[in-house]
């Protein structure tokens, strides 16, 4: 008679069941093999063998922790400041994980008792963030939220106007300094969203003057050498009710060698001095009786191998319009100026001629460069220093250009 094997034992290649057990004996002991569950299991049964579907232990049980994250998944328009905002009950955060869609975390802290997170700076406007959340309750099960939401767009924007110029090398003098398309009413959070890196590291504090304008700089001249990186993370930032910035921008100048060069009004000399030591001294003229050069120390901000000067732009119409002053280096927004002078005659070194400004004696188009006008401005940097002493007229007021070291350093900082 001929017998099949049951189905499940061993056949050999004769298609007969396996030596030395019956086929049914055999087929019920390799059913018990599979169906035992071994201690390599996935641990999803209960193990308890009471058909229950529960475990014993705490790893199954369901944490109590219940986590809650801010604005709701999915939310649109979300405000760029503080709407987010990530907290649990019956437990304690362990870890939070907020990202854009490029990848890039959103900073933040849990506070001291795990209760909450929030970010440590505002959020981009017009950007997708998602948020994992995860958090332990008191017998140590974790629970986890996960979450995403989408920030404004805004209807109305500012920028912020900064010099000096990405990538530039400038003078000991040079502040970084911001110009803001709008006013701001909002300057501490405008302020805490620009960081400022330097190495060699110094303090650098910035101050406001006005509404639109901020400035920052060390307590003393910048260290030459000194590099100097600014984080513009003004993106999002509500620097005016319904106003948002939207720049987001690393700037870096370099401080190069020290220059300040020194002016006396009464004795019409100018010395230069380089890394501490005077290197020329040039014969000057200065602001004539009644149209005084300010005292003070005051910052190259501009550098033009030749420029106009009208005197109707500074209040002396009709007394001078000279289309091709050379060698002119701004020193004050009110119109002061360092430059070439081909017309004074022999002014320089023997009496104070100008509306104000420094003069240096040039020739008509700058080409001669051992002459003292195109020689200072050939060996000048945009952020240099020239202090003006012993003139009759006040000194230059801190905003009147990039003048804010004639501000005291606790002024500056309050």
């Amino acid at each position: 008679m001929n017998v099949r094997p049951i189905r499940g034992a061993s056949v050999d290649a004769r298609g007969r069941a396996g030596r030395g057990l019956p086929a049914l004996i055999l087929g019920v002991l390799l059913t018990v093999t599979a169906c035992g569950g071994g201690e390599s299991g996935s641990g999803s049964g209960s193990g308890a063998g009471d058909g229950s579907g529960t475990s014993g232990t705490a790893q199954s049980k369901k944490s109590q922790a219940v986590v809650s994250i801010a604005p709701k998944d999915g939310a649109k328009s979300v405000d760029t400041g503080g709407a987010l905002k990530v907290s649990v009950g019956k437990g304690r955060l362990t870890e939070v994980e907020v990202k854009d869609a490029h990848g890039e975390k959103v900073d933040g802290k849990i506070s001291g008792d795990g209760a909450t997170w929030t970010p440590s700076t505002h959020l981009a406007a017009s950007t997708k963030y998602t948020v994992r959340a995860v958090a332990k309750d008191s017998e140590g099960r974790e629970a986890t939220e996960d979450s995403s939401f989408t920030t404004l767009t805004p209807k109305n924007t500012f920028l912020g106007y900064f010099t000096p110029e990405d990538g530039s090398t400038v003078g000991v003098g040079m502040p970084f300094s911001l110009r803001f398309s709008r006013g701001i009413t909002h300057p501490e959070d405008v302020e805490k969203a620009i960081s400022i890196k330097t190495e060699p590291a110094v303090d650098v504090e910035g101050h406001w003057f006005g509404n639109d304008r901020l400035d920052f700089r060390p307590e003393k001249y910048w260290k030459a050498g000194t590099k100097v990186t600014v984080d513009l993370g003004l993106d999002g930032v509500e620097g005016r009710d319904g106003v948002y910035g939207e720049q987001d921008k690393t700037v870096s100048f370099t401080i190069g060698r020290n220059q300040v060069s020194v002016v006396d009004a009464k004795k019409l000399t100018m010395k230069v001095k380089r890394d501490g030591k005077v290197i020329k001294t040039l014969p000057v003229t200065t602001g004539k009786p009644g149209m005084e050069t300010w005292n003070g120390q005051m910052v190259i901000s501009e550098k033009h191998k030749a420029t106009r000067m009208n005197g109707e732009t500074v209040g002396y119409a009709g007394d001078y319009d000279i289309k091709d002053v050379p060698d002119a280096m701004r020193l004050t927004n009110s119109g002061t100026f360092i430059h070439g002078n081909y017309w004074a005659g022999g002014a320089f070194g023997n009496y104070n001629a100008s509306h104000g400004c420094i003069g240096l004696r040039d020739v008509r188009g700058g080409w001669d460069k051992s002459a003292p006008g195109a020689w200072f401005f050939n060996n000048s940097l945009i952020g240099d220093v020239v202090i003006v002493k012993n003139s009759d007229d006040a000194t230059v007021a801190p905003d009147n250009g990039l003048n804010g070291w004639n501000m005291s350093w606790e002024k500056w900082k309050a």
